[in-house]
């Protein structure tokens, strides 16, 4: 009897009632990924990928980390060597990452688009391997828009910064051959970042230029930025996003505010007092445009970027020298989340934890603020980074279930860069599935597939769908 693939149609499916729901509920469902890093410019040119390289291990952080603890040299991760070399570097460090969520995932995106099951990668299969890879990625149908159309995406929200121009969203919607809707999501991160004066005027002079206000009050900030935010409503944006090491909830008066930026805006450096009031200030104005938009706004909690100076130096952020942080996050976020509430501008919010220790402090939090009528209106948002494999996402799941509403629950995304991570999804869909089985064979929920199982279209698809107000059909 021939050996069962290692990537099969039952993967992770460890029950009977866990493969009924996949098979009958999640399987082939269409894919809604609100928070990705794509490069809109490559949807907007529909990007050809020369090779697996390109789209495998340019700008992959995750791959890149793991090599290096390989003892691969830096030249083969992010440095001059050849795409073919940087690919052999790769295929001899995945059967070092076994247990570790690279290994799975390298396999599952090697089997979809890429048709690759009879084989692992390792040094032996390296070659072939690559070639059949660049073979598939020539063909008309595996363009970026090829790839994104035989997942089944229907609609992304990418990452971007209120001074970006939204050139490529606009080509993107203005094609009426392209079906999938690609929409900004506004990231302000850069409008906080006042710690380093120098880098914080130059991006407001950046910023001003881009709304066409001088930017030289606090006040006259706000005014630039709820521009550029009415700018991103007209094309389609509705959901923002921050990157936070914590949450910013001290107290603070305008005077104190005004007198900070002013401060910074000169050129001098903020005390800590003042970090954090100017800060605090930012993410209520923030709060209350998305809540008179109707947007949804999204906190990423708990990243303590650039520890490494050296490697930071020489080739910049987003490289694989971030790791979880321990800054505290319970009282700051309540504060906010409540000064909003007070004034009646709190929006649709997602929370979402770096480090797990925050799990239930976010789940609960989460329901403090529900209501008005909303069903989720807060959510504990997806496993993230560091938590996004197998462990991390079964533990969001179990420590939403304890206090919450899995039920209402918003599902998977990417948070990638890269246009092969939408098995991601199906990864995530086939974790719940068997979370799912596992509590139908211990009698924990009971056997009824139409309640469960519209659970899990739920989850997977539907909650996202009718959440954000995209207009999307459910299934």
């Amino acid at each position: 009897m021939a050996q069962r693939p290692y990537i099969h149609d039952d993967f992770m499916l460890h029950s009977d009632p866990a493969r009924r729901l996949y098979h009958d509920f999640a399987a082939g469902l269409p894919i809604i990924d609100y928070h990705c890093h794509l490069p809109p410019q490559q949807v907007a040119q529909d990007h050809r990928f020369e090779t697996i390289t390109e789209i495998w291990l340019y700008g992959d952080h995750y791959k890149w980390r793991l090599m290096r603890a390989a003892g691969v040299p830096e030249r083969l991760c992010t440095g001059d060597a050849s795409d073919e070399e940087k690919f052999q570097a790769w295929a001899q460090t995945v059967p070092q990452t076994l247990r570790n969520p690279l290994y799975v995932w390298t396999h599952m995106e090697l089997a979809r688009p890429f048709g690759i099951t009879d084989r692992l990668l390792n040094p032996e299969t390296a070659k072939g391997i690559y070639a059949q890879c660049n073979e598939v990625l020539a063909r008309p149908d595996r363009s970026a828009r090829g790839i994104m159309e035989y997942f089944d995406v229907r609609l992304v929200c990418t990452t971007d910064d209120p001074a970006d121009s939204l050139e490529h969203h606009q080509a993107i919607a203005a094609d009426a051959s392209f079906k999938i809707r690609v929409l900004p999501t506004f990231r302000p991160d850069k409008a906080m970042a006042a710690d380093d004066p120098e880098t914080y005027n130059a991006y407001l002079d950046r910023l001003a230029q881009a709304a066409g206000v001088e930017i030289r009050t606090f006040d006259t900030l706000i005014e630039a930025l709820r521009k550029r935010h009415a700018f991103f409503h007209a094309n389609g944006c509705r959901l923002s996003d921050h990157g936070l090491d914590t949450a910013y909830g001290a107290d603070y008066t305008h005077a104190q505010v005004q007198a900070a930026f002013a401060k910074v805006r000169s050129g001098q450096t903020l005390s800590p007092e003042e970090l954090d009031r100017l800060k605090s200030a930012m993410l209520v104005e923030f709060g209350v445009m998305d809540a008179e938009a109707g947007w949804t706004q999204q906190f990423h909690f708990g990243a303590q970027r650039n520890n490494n100076t050296r490697r930071f130096e020489q080739l910049g952020p987003d490289v694989g020298i971030d790791s979880i942080g321990d800054a505290p996050i319970a009282a700051p976020l309540g504060r906010l989340l409540d000064r909003l509430e007070r004034q009646d501008k709190l929006a649709r919010t997602i929370l979402y934890n770096l480090n797990p220790r925050d799990n239930a402090l976010l789940a609960t939090m989460a329901g403090n603020f529900q209501g008005h009528g909303v069903a989720g209106k807060m959510q504990f948002g997806a496993a993230w980074w560091f938590l996004d494999q197998e462990d991390g996402i079964r533990r969001q799941m179990q420590d939403l279930s304890n206090v919450g509403l899995l039920s209402r629950f918003l599902g998977m995304l990417t948070d990638s860069r890269s246009f092969l991570s939408y098995t991601r999804h199906d990864y995530f869909r086939r974790i719940l599935c068997d979370l799912l089985g596992d509590d139908i064979e211990r009698g924990l929920i009971p056997a009824d597939y139409d309640l469960v199982g519209a659970m899990v279209r739920d989850i997977s698809y539907n909650n996202a769908a009718r959440y954000f107000g995209f207009d999307l059909p459910t299934v």
